[in-house]
């Protein structure tokens, strides 16, 4: 049997599937995926996968069917026997319920992580989580990648006069990792959030009168926090303001509210597909398949990847 690793793509995303088997000049592993008139799903993995290194891409984003059919092809591929299991999970849904932040509520990340374990997973390899700790919600090795060389190229020639701003607390240290790759000093805005999905900026610490600006995040959702912290910047004198973000959920009026604001230009991976529905002048798309497919062959072939997602530790 040829040694090489069998990936295969959930409906989540198929389109970043075939970006990171074309970059590994692989072929794409054939699956059948069905709903039934109810609404159930079924999964069947039209090639033998016995003894297999297989990999399954699903990012998890709503509606839920994403999560059950990763679950799925999961319990089909353990039971189809491969050798290994790994869920690359571009972009993992319920990673901002980690914790249990007031009475009476689910830490439904550890649920998830929970669920993947027992469907069949092995390893898990996922991309900028929302919050670094979930890897230890799995009792399986999970690999955490970082987006920001996917963005940090595009500012080689601006670092002189650019900061690195973190829309939150929660976000200095990706944002710090994006100053140090750059080279670019670092700004931090002190939000409270009253509300889910709603946000207010109390005030800024650093310096950004006359500068370029890069606000990092990893999830944008409605654009609450993202549109606050753009008009908080404006109202302080930042000259032009740009954002690179992973995953695009955009859920919501956010991209009326991209469209009206003072950002220049918002890059996005591909983690979640954009609607092909939406055009946006401002919404530049980077692919993270290079990133992933580089993750899928060292995995394979039981190499470091650490390499792939080193982060400012300090």
């Amino acid at each position: 049997m040829e040694n090489y690793p069998r990936i295969f793509s959930g409906s989540s995303n198929p389109g970043l599937t075939q970006r990171i088997v074309d970059h590994l000049g692989l072929p794409l592993g054939s699956m059948d995926h069905k709903y039934f008139s109810d609404g159930e799903i079924w999964i069947k993995f039209k090639e033998n996968i016995r003894g297999c290194d297989v990999f399954i891409v699903q990012s998890t984003q709503p509606p839920a069917d994403n999560l059950m059919e990763l679950l799925i092809m999961l319990d089909a591929a353990k039971r189809s026997s491969a050798r290994r299991v790994t869920a690359v999970i571009p972009y993992f849904g319920y990673a901002r319920q980690d914790r249990k932040d007031q009475p009476r509520v689910a830490i439904s990340a550890k649920l998830v992580a929970n669920l993947i374990t027992v469907a069949g997973a092995d390893r898990v390899i996922a991309m900028d989580l929302h919050a670094a700790q979930i890897q230890g919600f799995f009792d399986i090795p999970s690999d955490h990648l970082y987006a920001s060389p996917i963005f940090t190229s595009l500012w080689d020639d601006k670092k002189n006069n650019l900061v690195v701003v973190s829309p939150d607390i929660g976000g200095i240290k990706l944002a710090r990792s994006y100053s140090k790759r750059i080279g670019a000093g670092l700004v931090v805005i002190d939000k409270r959030r009253p509300k889910p999905n709603e946000s207010k900026v109390m005030h800024i610490i650093g310096e950004v009168k006359g500068k370029d600006v890069l606000i990092v995040d990893d999830i944008i959702d409605t654009g609450g926090t993202f549109i606050s912290a753009i008009e908080a910047l404006k109202s302080e004198g930042a000259k032009k303001i740009y954002g690179a973000v992973t995953h695009p959920l955009l859920s919501g009026n956010a991209l009326e509210k991209i469209e009206n604001s003072a950002i220049e230009k918002l890059y996005v991976t591909d983690s979640i597909p954009v609607d092909s529905k939406i055009e946006s002048s401002r919404i530049v798309v980077r692919t993270a398949s290079k990133l992933l497919a580089e993750a899928i062959i060292r995995t394979h072939d039981n190499e470091s990847i650490s390499s792939l997602f080193e982060i400012d530790k300090s």
